[in-house]
């Protein structure tokens, strides 16, 4: 068998964690591939002489991998999928974070869960993920990735609200008067559009949904629409630039280029335990306000 392992960072509570998961790996015989900065990072902080086969991109990585763990918070979970795209390896999300929404297991479970899911003892929560075009072309890196949860227009460096110019599938929708604009995946309903007054949607919703930031007009609306709608968005306003967000990637347009919005041919596919589902997280996370750190 063989597996990737990504993270961002290395907090000291998580230390006795990733030691445990490498152990377990390596009783098991398992060929395992880390992430070279976090790579750096174990061996920089942790007493663990084994030389560990590293990647860097998801050039180096290949549908021979039979899994890849995520070791983090939501943010770590939502970089990684840009190392896996459309190779159809399954990710385990193992939450050393504060916030665990999109994490498989709990870093206390990791001994009683790995047997399980190293004997591939779970389901596949396939998600769709979103593409972006712009027109004319940007060389900006951020827009060769994928997103998970969401893509934002907002305003940059304004206290003045921006218009954005809506069309879906080429047919002119509306032009929102707002901080900006909001579209979400199913698995991003429960981010940043819910913030802004948007549904939550079940990932297996095959539903996009667009959600104005603080409008003006105040007959704005979140709204859902297929996820096979191409939308295209253009933006204006008293600055000359503004800002477009995929998940925590963030980077500056000029106004009036043609974003182009689509949902990926492909998507990402998230372990699921026995037992575990998206409704039992939303209960304990959302709908009964379960403190976010437990």
């Amino acid at each position: 068998m063989k597996i990737g392992i990504y993270g961002q960072f290395y907090h000291t509570n998580a230390a006795q964690y990733i030691g445990q998961l490498l152990e377990l790996l390596d009783q098991k015989n398992i060929e395992v591939f880390i992430e070279e900065d976090f790579l750096k990072l174990i061996h920089s902080n942790n007493n663990i002489e084994k030389d560990y086969k590293h990647f860097s991109a998801f050039e180096e990585l290949d549908n021979s991998f039979d899994l890849f763990f995520c070791i983090g918070g939501d943010g770590t979970i939502l970089k990684s999928i840009n190392y896996i795209r459309n190779l159809n390896i399954p990710i385990v999300g193992i939450n050393t974070g504060r916030l665990g929404f999109l994490a498989t297991i709990q870093k206390e479970q990791i001994e009683s869960t790995l047997v399980d899911i190293l004997e591939k003892k779970f389901s596949l929560s396939p998600r769709s993920v979103l593409t972006i075009e712009t027109n004319p072309k940007s060389y900006d890196p951020v827009f060769s990735h994928i997103a998970l949860n969401e893509i934002a227009v907002s305003r940059k460096n304004t206290t003045s609200m921006i218009t954005v110019d809506t069309w879906l599938d080429d047919q002119y929708l509306t032009s929102y008067w707002a901080d900006g604009l909001i579209i979400s995946t199913p698995t991003g309903s429960t981010g940043y559009s819910l913030s802004c007054g948007g549904p939550v949607i079940t990932p297996d919703a095959d539903s996009l949904v667009i959600t104005p930031i603080a409008p003006h007009n105040l007959n704005a609306r979140p709204l859902v629409i297929k996820d096979h709608t191409s939308i295209k968005l253009k933006v204006s306003g008293r600055g000359k630039e503004h800002l477009v967000s995929m998940d925590s990637r963030i980077a500056t347009l000029e106004n009036d280029t043609e974003i182009i919005i689509k949902k990926a041919p492909y998507t990402i596919n998230f372990v699921e335990l026995q037992g575990d589902s998206f409704l039992n997280t939303l209960r304990k996370k959302l709908l009964w306000g379960e403190d976010k750190r437990n």
